[in-house]
């Protein structure tokens, strides 16, 4: 494929069109990303699977063993923990995708000074990478699912349709995190942060019934927000997504998927003569 074709196509062109024309490469720098990740490592791909693991259960231990927190009426530690992992995949993979692209193009300044490779695939490559990952981990979670509750709901198949808006938003973000994170070097640094802010600020690591009153327009108004109960509604309560509450997650989703593109073709320009 010749790459170059890129530098002819315009900043309002759809991004959509650019992503299918350079597939092949982001494929490449999927799996390139993959398997280099945990290069030399004994676990490998494991790490994707004990990292959140462990975090479940320092989280699992404190807000249920400690703090008697609980989702439904059922209760119990292992239902917890299985509700958690429910929402941290998904955080886990958009909040990696954003945070990795702040520093993808410092940390490629090679590719950033070849005229003829297609910068934006970049960010793309690494929200892709985490969705892989969060999709593996799914799959110990309907695992966990089927021990728990002896059966796996059919409304499970809704998956794909919340995929969708997630990574929208994490491409969207990673494309205009990548820019400033070239002009802004404390960029990277700033976006951690703001993440963990807004893991807390969202019900991942708590049940929305604590949420007091007055501070349930944060919930109603966070994107995440009703990605989050939907992913635990289909995989795990047999529900059908919360299709009123993911109006906000698309709108935010294409926001970001637009607004990020434009501003990431307007600024790449000066990419080679910062960095």
């Amino acid at each position: 494929m010749n790459y170059s074709s890129s530098a002819k196509i315009p900043f309002w062109h759809p991004a959509a069109a650019l992503l299918r024309e350079h597939r092949d490469l982001i494929r490449s720098l999927v799996k390139r990303d993959l398997t280099s990740r945990y290069k030399g490592s004994v676990m490998g791909l494991g790490w994707t699977i004990l990292t959140p693991a462990v975090q479940i259960v320092i989280f699992t231990v404190i807000f249920s063993g400690i703090f008697s927190a609980k989702f439904g009426d059922q209760g119990g530690h292992l239902r917890f923990a299985v509700y958690l992992l429910c929402g941290m995949l998904p955080w886990i993979a958009f909040s990696d995708g954003v945070l990795r692209s702040t520093t993808t193009l410092t940390d490629n300044v090679n590719l950033v000074r070849r005229v003829v490779f297609p910068l934006e695939a970049l960010p793309v490559n690494l929200a892709l990478s985490a969705l892989v990952q969060q999709l593996l981990g799914t799959v110990v979670l309907l695992a966990a699912t089927l021990l728990m509750q002896q059966t796996l709901h059919l409304t499970a198949f809704w998956l794909p349709v919340l995929l969708i808006p997630q990574l929208l938003a994490t491409i969207g973000l990673g494309w205009l995190m990548a820019s400033l994170g070239v002009f802004i070097r404390d960029m990277a640094q700033v976006n951690q942060l703001a993440l963990q802010a807004c893991m807390y600020l969202t019900p991942i690591l708590y049940p929305e019934s604590l949420v007091p009153p007055n501070y349930r327009r944060l919930v109603d108004w966070n994107p995440m927000a009703p990605l989050i109960r939907s992913y635990r509604q289909i995989l795990l309560e047999g529900q059908p997504p919360d299709w009123r509450g993911l109006v906000v997650t698309v709108v935010f989703g294409l926001v970001c998927f637009g607004f990020g593109y434009w501003w990431f073709e307007r600024t790449k320009k000066a990419f080679a003569d910062v960095l």
